[in-house]
């Protein structure tokens, strides 16, 4: 039986710092038994920072965590696993090539024999797994190998393994970002049925009417702080979204002078080979025009700018450039028609961490160094990567220094001079300022800005709403793979563009 405590979880003043960043500031979460929790907030206002101080992977600098009223010291995600607290994160890893029952109880496998002697049980296996999805009404036979499955049957085997370590409380973050309307129906009949269990669920999500449907109670974040928390049913989508965005924006942008021309980009009913990605997307980009992307988690922006750069396949619909059509079927023919990609993930995809900055700046371009006997010309590699480099203002000891001992401010200046080397009409940056500090940001937007006044043509996705409004002349926003509006960037506000973000 529980005690006699209102709240089964309380996290109380937690805190954590990154290196120039107050990720957490002070922030008190209390879940009660048998009830959803959404967890609402922009990207990084610190909602999956929170849930993974209360899962092990992080240790908070400051505050404590409470189940039933009892102090816990959670230091590993095997020790939130022990005080039955579970979390289906938003990227699900399982073991694709192994079976359905095998990633349930992986590490912990039911055994027969004697001493030394120990063998898998493979028939309990079977049927703690069938009982297990008869009790949460999951249609999947325990042998099915999990890379024959849908990301909703996948998800549906992280909450079976949740429930089996008997959890009483279970975190999903972003669990419907994948999902159909008819799966989200399923999620949400195994969630009501947790709840008659009195497990409590803290769910993150961005979108507005299903944490309506879904919750009890709805605590809203912002910058790392708590705003409040409320009971889902004195809320509405507008006063959430007033509650998640009010925040100044002076000063905190370059002014701009660019005035955007003729149209350069021309992009016609564009639609992704693949069935879950976007469709039907059609937009002009002008020249000396910065034209940015909003949506949340899942809208497919990354995979829209990716299939412009020929790195995604595309179904049906056209890309004209300079009003001629053009087919642009690899990196290589898009760099032909003067593009460039600054992609979101500067580490996996961006820089060559073990190679100097000089080496990261010069690779786009390598092709331009070569001299007539299939050598590089050291000389006018060095001259032109070191003009552009001081050019973007990077702090660095030297173009020699590994490109990794660098800040990620400094590395993002060194991916757009190597790009800026290829002397390109169209710049496509995902998420550029993503991981920087303030600083930094201030001179990169300084960057975006000039180069839109020498005539180049910037598409910017970006998930930071005062960023969106205050370097953007005109807003694309997303949905689901979806073109639901395009405002003027003067006329825009972070209301208007999380209403747009969150359409259906």
């Amino acid at each position: 039986m529980m005690g006699q405590n209102e709240f089964l979880l309380e996290l109380n003043e937690i805190s954590k710092e990154f290196p120039g960043v107050k990720a957490l500031d002070g922030v008190t979460l209390k879940v009660r038994p048998g009830t959803v929790h959404a967890l609402m907030g922009e990207n990084g206002a610190g909602k999956s920072t929170l849930m993974k101080c209360l899962f092990g992977i992080y240790s908070p600098d400051g505050g404590e965590i409470y189940l039933d009223g009892q102090k816990v010291n959670i230091q590993n995600s095997k020790d939130a696993l022990n005080y039955g607290i579970s979390m289906i994160h938003q990227e699900l890893h399982p073991v694709p090539h192994r079976n359905v029952m095998e990633n349930i109880w992986l590490g912990r496998f039911p055994t027969k024999g004697v001493g030394p002697f120990q063998f898998i049980d493979h028939k309990k296996m079977y049927k703690d797994t069938e009982d297990l999805f008869k009790q949460l009404d999951i249609d999947l036979k325990p042998d099915t190998l999990v890379r024959q499955l849908s990301v909703s049957k996948i998800q549906s085997i992280e909450i079976a393994k949740a429930v089996s370590f008997n959890s009483r409380v279970i975190v999903m973050d972003e669990p419907t970002s994948s999902l159909t309307s008819v799966e989200v129906e399923h999620l949400f009949r195994i969630i009501n049925d947790l709840k008659k269990r009195g497990v409590a669920i803290i769910y993150i999500s961005h979108k507005m009417e299903e944490i309506l449907q879904i919750s009890d109670d709805v605590t809203i974040m912002r910058d790392g702080r708590k705003i409040g928390t409320w009971a889902a049913s004195e809320l509405t989508t507008d006063l959430i979204i007033s509650k998640m965005v009010g925040r100044d924006l002076s000063n905190r942008f370059p002014e701009r002078h660019n005035v955007p021309g003729d149209v350069i980009l021309d992009v016609k009913e564009l639609t992704s080979s693949n069935p879950k990605s976007f469709k039907n997307v059609s937009f002009q980009l002008r020249k000396g025009e910065i034209l940015g992307i909003g949506g949340l988690v899942g809208a497919q922006r990354t995979e829209l700018i990716e299939a412009l750069f020929g790195l995604r396949d595309i179904q049906s619909g056209s890309i004209s450039i300079n009003g001629k059509e053009v087919k642009i079927k690899s990196p290589g023919d898009a760099k032909k028609y003067g593009m460039a990609l600054l992609t979101e993930e500067r580490r996996t995809t961006g820089i060559f961490p073990v190679l100097s900055v000089h080496e990261n700046g010069a690779i786009a371009n390598i092709d331009r160094y070569q001299t007539p006997y299939l050598l590089l010309d050291e000389k006018k590699k060095r001259a032109e990567v070191d003009a552009m480099i001081t050019k973007l203002r990077t702090k660095t000891p030297s173009t020699k220094t590994l490109i990794m001992n660098l800040s990620g401010g400094n590395q993002q200046k060194v991916l757009l001079a190597r790009w800026l080397l290829t002397e390109p009409d169209i710049l496509l940056l995902d998420e550029p300022t993503r991981g920087i500090d303030v600083g930094a940001k201030y001179e990169i937007y300084s960057i975006i800005t000039d180069l839109a006044m020498q005539g180049k043509s910037i598409i910017m996705i970006s998930s930071e709403m005062p960023e969106l409004i205050g370097m953007s002349d005109r807003i694309l926003v997303m949905s689901e793979g979806r073109l639901t509006g395009v405002l003027e960037g003067d006329e825009a506000t972070e209301e208007e563009i999380m209403r747009l973000a969150a359409q259906h």
